[in-house]
């Protein structure tokens, strides 16, 4: 594949279907005016032939076999129309990520925050802007929470390996994402977990297998008796007072049954509403064939289709409980006993398949976030997939840049922490890239553990898990100062470092919350007790006295530092990371730059 060829393709499709939509619409609206002519032409012609008897009576109806044809023609067009529109902005939200125009247009995944996790706030992992909104490219709600969870926690070394060889299968298949974006009939309908989750857990309807037969039977008879009566091959008289007689049984169970049928109903409503995205997702995930063994195995799970046969017919169930709402149906389903039938039918299924639809729901989600990773690596193809070590904690990236900001504005740098090198101390004055560092490092090792490309021309790490304190603040409402705020994050990474897995740790401004000196012995001691675990990470500050716990040799610190160009001025910044501790200060200039008189 040329390095280009989301650039490349995404432009060239989206002209392609912007071009086939104007020539759907335009079918649209000559269809319309031949079918108006025609309805025109019929009524001229009714008006002559009845009124003023000029032409034959059979002259009318010569125009509505073309009528008919541009009706079935308007409706082909109309449905053109709507798919060539869906798959044209999907295509323009892939163009506006291209060239850097996407926050703000997606999906922000706010619902998915956590204000208590280690470090979704600090990286930006929601909202406006957000590696998720970047990301999100999935068609239904279960695909989105998916890809939350797998950015909020990672997995074994195995699923991670395991994803990244799905993800490399599925990256260059564009069709396949453009079939999962077309799912459903229109674009508002969708797929919640909750909504199958909640019918799934709700407590079972009491209906006896033997009353369902009972009802069968008796429904039976009803119709065979009916059939008799209009066939003539049994006298009325005769059938009336058995067809009373099950009328009668059916009006009296229907009324017992009235409340579990009703509540069967309502719990199935939101169930009929979304079942039919799902079930299309089902039958496009069976249909397919792929090398990897995690893609493979989820094909499975869903039975080649089999899970989308057996999901249409509870589909088919709940259109068939929908037409009771109909009025000509209503008398109908009350002496056949239609809706309780149905309604049992439906628990029957349940039953059945409620540990199967819970697998069934799991895989597809699944493979809608695989095949969201797989079109951000198809658009980013210049990243890297990275290369997990066994061993002690190591994070060693070349030319590591931050997956949101765009080709211009990103500056890479190299970073490596190791055994030799376990911590940075980043100092550099205010607004020199020093938190955007701490993030860059964090976000590429949440893609990395998720299964996804990094932003980086390589990227070398251990299967670790991420602590950070970059967005940490006081909470006016639970009554945290900003010190509080951080010891506490600080505790939680102390506790997840003395664990089985190494710890990847970045700290923004440590400790600023309180004075210099015990900012100095409180920020070394869980240095020291970190390491000691075997964790490595990223500090910054700006206060120059934390440089100095890189002259503790067994800490195993490296002191580094981002500032202004050589030769520059004071807010002249090229992002870059250099060695030492920095001798800038840019505050005063940056408050006399906004009108601060200092």
């Amino acid at each position: 594949m040329a390095m280009e060829a989301a650039a490349i393709e995404y432009p060239k499709r989206l002209a392609e279907l912007e071009a086939a939509l104007a020539e759907a619409r335009s079918g649209q609206s000559i269809a319309v005016m031949v079918v108006v002519a025609a309805a025109f032409l019929f009524m001229a012609l009714g008006f002559l032939a009845v009124s003023r008897r000029t032409v034959p009576l059979w002259y009318p109806p010569l125009g509505l076999p073309v009528a008919a044809v541009s009706i079935r023609r308007y409706l082909r067009h109309r449905s053109a129309a709507l798919r060539f529109s869906r798959l044209a902005g999907w295509y323009r939200q892939g163009v506006a990520r291209l060239h850097g125009n996407w926050a703000g247009n997606g999906v922000a995944g706010d619902e998915f925050g956590d204000a208590t996790h280690v470090f979704e706030r600090d990286l930006n992992l929601f909202g406006t802007g957000s590696l998720f909104e970047l990301l999100c490219t999935t068609r239904t709600e279960m695909g989105r929470r998916r890809l939350a969870g797998w950015l909020l926690a990672a997995p074994s070394l195995d699923e991670t390996l395991a994803r990244q060889e799905a993800i490399r299968e599925l990256t260059p298949r564009a069709a396949l994402r453009e079939e999962i974006a077309l799912l459903g009939n229109f674009e508002f309908e969708g797929a919640k977990w909750e909504t199958f989750e909640q019918w799934l857990s709700s407590p079972p309807a009491p209906f006896r297998a033997s009353a369902r037969l009972l009802a069968l039977l008796t429904s039976s008879s009803l119709g065979i008796l009916l059939l008799a009566g209009f066939d003539r091959a049994l006298p009325w008289d005769g059938l009336l007072p058995w067809m009373a007689a099950l009328g009668a049984f059916h009006a009296v169970y229907g009324l017992v049954r009235r409340e579990q049928t009703k509540a069967a109903i309502e719990s199935l409503r939101l169930v009929g509403s979304e079942i039919g995205v799902f079930r299309r997702g089902l039958a496009l995930m069976g249909r397919q064939t792929f090398r990897s063994p995690k893609l493979n195995g989820l094909v499975q799970r869903v039975g080649r289709g089999g899970a989308a046969l057996s999901v249409r017919k509870l589909e088919r169930l709940i259109r068939l409980l929908e037409q009771r709402n109909k009025e000509w149906f209503f008398l109908p389903s009350i002496v056949l006993l239609f809706a309780t039938q149905v309604c049992m039918a439906v628990e029957h299924w349940r039953q059945k398949h409620r540990t199967s639809l819970a697998g069934w729901l799991d895989a597809w989600a699944e493979f809608e976030a695989l095949n969201a990773l797989a079109a951000y690596a198809f658009e980013h193809p210049e990243n890297t997939y990275p290369e997990f070590t066994p061993g002690g904690a190591q994070f060693e990236g070349e030319a590591l840049g931050h997956p949101l900001l765009p080709p211009n504005a990103c500056i890479p740098n190299d970073v490596r922490l190791n055994a030799a090198t376990r911590f940075y101390i980043v100092s550099g004055s205010n607004m020199t890239g020093k938190s955007t560092l701490l993030r860059a490092i964090g976000v590429n090792a949440v893609l990395a553990l998720a299964g996804a490309p990094v932003r980086a021309r390589g990227l070398r790490l251990s299967h670790f898990s991420i602590c950070a304190s970059i967005s940490v603040g006081d909470s006016l409402l639970h009554g945290k100062s900003k010190f509080l705020a951080e010891v506490e994050r600080m505790r939680q990474t102390l506790e997840l470092a003395s664990g089985e897995r190494p710890v990847l740790f970045l700290i923004d401004e440590i400790f600023s919350g309180t004075n210099s000196r015990d900012r100095r012995v409180v920020a070394e001691s869980v240095v020291r007790a970190l390491t000691g675990f075997g964790a490595i990470g990223a500090l910054s500050t700006h206060d120059l006295a934390l440089t100095g716990m890189v002259e503790r040799t067994e800490l195993h610190g490296c002191n580094v530092h981002m500032g202004c160009r050589e030769a520059g001025g004071p807010l002249d910044f090229d992002y870059l990371l250099k060695p030492g501790v920095t001798r800038e200060s840019n505050a005063l200039d940056i408050a006399r730059m906004v009108g601060i008189p200092v």
